[in-house]
């Protein structure tokens, strides 16, 4: 029989109607997380856009378009 469960402090946390005897082996396998599961992502991706207009190098040189510093090669 499979349960699942959920990490909690460290710790995983099975329904309450699992019922495993002390000293049970288990093997736990952590499920993948797809960015529409990961409220992070979830929130980034809202706010994430193409910024055409931005200069191509603005990472690189971001100091040189906020404060004047001279361009990075």
């Amino acid at each position: 029989m499979a349960y699942r469960g959920t990490v909690k402090g460290g710790v995983v946390v099975l329904p309450s109607d699992a019922k495993l005897p002390d000293g049970t082996a288990v093997e736990i396998i952590p499920e993948e997380l797809g960015p529409e599961d990961d409220p992070f992502v979830a929130a980034v991706l809202k706010v994430a856009k193409p910024r055409p207009h931005w200069p191509k190098d603005y990472a690189r040189n971001l100091d040189h378009y906020l404060y004047g510093v001279p361009k990075q090669p």
